[in-house]
């Protein structure tokens, strides 16, 4: 049978702020405010410059606006000429030429729109001469579009469309004649967009360096967490289901400190440390009492059992008639007193091994171990049939002979205890990389899944789908495994309905690396 352990399934890592590490939770915390900062700083900063700047360019057109209405040369000409004094006034005026580009938009009461985009001049010479100034007329749209988009005596940013840039447009009256003036936004766009993408870099860079160093000064801040939550990590590889043991890693005295937090849970971490070391030493101390007492109960019963046995057999081979009756009763106490023996010797075995009695080390070799107990199970149980699966060369391991053939004679009895008479129960021995292989294979009724758990513990009853007709201890199969333990081995069982195995795996020398019996490997080959 091939039963594998599946290998658990590792959870996935969590892609979410939920799932990441208290120091990068931080720092990106610090990060998204310094960011939500730069932004509201870069943008008040944008507005209030795009304030300034057109706050500047209404007031260049105000100023353009009173030197067009002012008193001045020629600026009561009417008609066309009237247009041509505005232009000078613009040319001539004590703040300098209007710039090119920009927009002069004379419309009279009931007349036709009188000038346009200012162009430059032709020649150094022809700028030197007022009243010259070239325009562009502009569409009947695009004057349409000044009419709708700038009311009368206000001022609004105007786009024209076609290959003419935004406006900063204002539309004054002037003896009753509409006059726009436009600057051209396309500087001062210009200005806000390098002011933005400067400012931007600045935020990007200072976020940059802030997150480097923010992790730095986190990492140097959150040390004493790390070192508090490696002396838990510490612990929590320690042994502590059984024997004695001595908690004796504490989170160092620097990090203690109950003025900070990671000191508050240093300290609660050693506070409960403490705790439960009190308590695995009452817990020790509590299981050496009872295995004392066990191995010293187990040995005083020893001498009464022996005697009552013996003056069982006694009155067995007394000359006198014993009535039949006497006779039952005589050999129903030799009967459950042997029973008690085997009760009392497995109970001190059991006690010796948790008391780490030392073993023999002697060189035995499995194969023939296999075959003598089966031998023995075979003249035990007649009714079911035995096979041997050995390989063609002897398995050794070092180790006491005599438990471990108790271990191999306890996995058989226990397949010919709980399998029907004619059940075929095999014994496999065989080797893998670093261990020595015994399999005890059955095709009784199997384990019920509830069962296979505890089915090493001490005492342990297996349901009534395995039968009971010889009667049991319930100390065998944990014999089994305090035994194989003692020897660095492990010891395992899959069951199933028609298949039941059991399989011991023994280190077959230094150093004992031996895979557990429940992720063994492939069943053992058949020998050739």
């Amino acid at each position: 049978m091939s039963t594998a352990a599946s290998t658990p399934s590792r959870p996935s890592r969590r892609r979410g702020p939920a799932g990441w590490s208290l120091r990068t939770r931080i720092v990106a915390i610090m990060i998204a405010l310094l960011s939500v900062l730069g932004l509201v700083v870069g943008g008040t900063a944008e507005l209030y410059l795009h304030k300034s700047l057109h706050d500047q360019l209404d007031d260049d057109l105000g100023e353009l606006g009173k030197r067009i209405s002012g008193p001045g040369p020629g600026q009561g000409m009417p008609g066309s000429g009237r247009f041509k004094t505005l232009s000078q006034a613009i040319v001539d005026g004590p703040t300098g030429a209007m710039g090119t580009d920009s927009i002069v938009v004379v419309i009279p009461d009931g007349g036709e729109a009188v000038g346009g985009l200012v162009q430059p001049k032709d020649s150094a010479t022809e700028s030197d001469r007022p009243g010259d100034n070239k325009f562009a007329r502009l569409s009947a749209q695009m004057v349409a579009t000044l009419q709708r988009e700038v009311p009368e005596g206000q001022t609004a940013d105007v786009d024209l469309g076609g290959y003419l840039p935004e406006y900063r447009v204002m539309a004054k009256e002037i003896d009753g004649e509409i006059v726009y003036l436009g600057i051209s936004l396309e500087d001062v766009n210009n200005t806000l967009v390098t002011v933005a993408i400067f400012t931007g870099c600045v935020i990007v860079g200072s976020l940059l360096i802030a997150g480097w160093g923010g992790a730095l000064i986190v990492r140097r801040t959150l040390k004493p967490l790390d070192r508090v939550a490696a002396t838990a990590t510490r612990v929590s590889e320690l042994k502590l289901d059984a024997g004695e043991v001595r908690l004796a890693q504490r989170v160092p005295e620097p990090d203690t400190d109950p003025r900070t937090e990671v000191g508050q849970v240093g300290a609660a971490l050693n506070r409960m440390l403490d705790h439960v070391g009190n308590a695995l030493e009452a817990r020790h101390a509590s299981e050496m009492q009872v295995r004392q007492f066990v191995a010293d109960a187990s040995h005083e019963l020893r001498t009464p059992l022996a005697a009552i046995r013996g003056y069982a057999e006694l009155s067995r081979r007394s000359r006198q008639v014993v009535p039949d009756e006497i006779a039952h009763v005589l050999n129903r106490v030799e009967s459950e007193a042997k029973r008690m023996t085997a009760l009392v010797e497995d109970l001190l075995l059991l006690a010796r091994l948790d008391a780490g009695r030392p073993l023999a080390q002697d060189p035995v070799d499995l194969t023939m171990l296999a075959v003598d107990a089966t031998s023995d199970a075979h003249a035990a149980g007649p009714g079911h049939y035995w096979q041997l699966d050995l390989p063609d060369e002897p398995v050794t391991v070092v180790g006491d002979g005599a438990r471990l053939h108790q271990v191999v004679a306890n996995l058989l009895a226990n397949a010919r205890t709980h399998t029907p008479e004619g059940a075929t129960v095999t014994v496999k021995v065989g080797s893998v990389r670093d261990a020595a292989v015994i399999q005890v294979i059955d095709n009784g009724p199997g384990i019920q899944p509830d069962v296979v758990p505890r089915i090493f513990e001490r005492f342990a009853r297996g349901d009534s789908s395995r039968s009971r007709a010889a009667g049991s201890t319930g100390l065998g199969l944990s014999i089994v495994h305090a035994v194989v333990t003692s020897h660095r081995g492990k010891v395992g069982v899959q069951s199933r309905p028609g298949q039941t195995v059991f399989t011991v795996m023994l280190p077959l020398g230094p150093p004992p690396v031996v895979p557990t019996a429940e992720q063994r490997p492939e069943m053992l080959q058949p020998a050739r």
